[in-house]
Formats: C-alpha cells, sequence, structure tokens
C-alpha cells in the first residue's frame, strides 16, 4: 500500500506563488510516476503535471505550462508542484497521485490518491 499526503495549500493574491508537496510512504517510491490533478468546484478533475520516476519525463497541461513546475526528492519521498503566476482560474482542490506502470495524463493510469489540499487564488 501507498499513503499521499498533500501540504502547502492556502490563500493567494492573484499573480503569488504556492508550493504545494506531497510525501509518499508505504511502498518503494522511486520506480513510479508521480502526478498532480486538481478539481474546481462543479467541474471534473483534470491533469496538471506528471513527472516519471527518475524525472525524465515531465508533461503539463497547456493551462499551466510555464507557470507550474514539477519535481521530485526520491530521497525523501516527496514531489512538489511550484505554482508561479497563479490566477483565479487556478482555484480548486489539487491531488497527488502515483502510478504504478507508466507516466501518464489520465486519471485511471494512477492507482494511489492523496485525500487533496485546497488551493484559493483571491482576484
Amino acid at each position: 500500500q501507498v499513503q499521499l499526503v498533500e501540504s502547502g495549500g492556502g490563500l493567494v493574491q492573484a499573480g503569488g506563488s504556492l508550493r504545494l508537496s506531497c510525501a509518499a510512504s508505504g511502498r518503494t517510491f522511486s520506480s513510479y510516476g508521480m502526478g498532480w490533478f486538481r478539481q474546481a468546484p462543479g467541474k471534473e478533475r483534470e491533469f496538471v503535471a506528471t513527472i516519471s520516476w527518475n524525472g525524465g519525463r515531465i508533461y503539463y497541461a497547456n493551462s499551466v505550462k510555464g507557470r507550474f513546475a514539477i519535481s521530485r526528492d526520491v530521497a525523501d519521498n516527496t514531489v512538489y508542484l511550484q505554482m508561479n503566476s497563479l490566477k483565479p482560474e487556478d482555484t480548486a482542490v489539487y491531488y497527488c497521485a502515483l502510478g504504478t506502470l507508466r507516466v501518464g495524463v489520465r486519471e485511471y493510469e494512477y492507482d494511489y490518491w492523496g485525500q487533496g489540499t485546497q488551493v484559493t487564488v483571491s482576484s
């Protein structure tokens, strides 16, 4: 089993920055892909970013490309999402996810999920 715990969410003004963290525990971390998804009120959960086990493959949603950066620290079993130039439309619950087979942009490609952390961007 894998446990994922997100942190770092909060309230920020438009144009500001936040750094989300996701700590993984319970199984070997380094061989899996890690991703971030988000769900805004009344909307479906959507892909944000993902990173391969060795950091060699990184993908972003077009809506966050150039503003967000995903990274991981294998030694600490943690994945990060640095969010800059935040916009009100970035307001959502952000979820960390772990995939056991491949790096993907679809929800079904991930096997374990965190509980989510709220990010609110005020205008």
